[in-house]
């Protein structure tokens, strides 16, 4: 393995309005099909609780070419990219290793 430090990947996502229930049914058939990747750790969705437009995506992967995998992934451009990403207001992805 190229990388022995997991990546984790936290997605901000700003839904527009009326479009959170189109978006959580989506999601979910995303992270459906992530955690049957070898490179997936976990997928994790939360709702802000302030703000339930506001969806937050915490993801683990083996490194940062499992999350290249990921999003080349024929599921992960047909549905995120082509169906989710037009619903959304503001997307912010950080990618981050954890320190010991």
């Amino acid at each position: 393995m190229e990388n022995q430090n997991p990546v984790h990947v936290f997605a901000t996502w700003k839904v527009k309005e009326g479009q959170i229930e189109n978006v959580l049914h989506l999601l979910k058939i995303v992270k459906e099909e992530s955690i049957k990747e070898e490179g997936n750790l976990f997928y994790k969705i939360h709702q802000v609780n302030s703000d339930l437009n506001t969806v937050i995506l915490y993801e683990g992967y083996t490194s940062e070419s499992a999350i290249a995998e990921h999003r080349n992934s024929s599921y992960f451009q047909e549905i995120l990219v082509a169906k989710i990403v037009p619903l959304l207001d503001q997307r912010e992805i950080t990618l981050t290793t954890l320190l010991d």
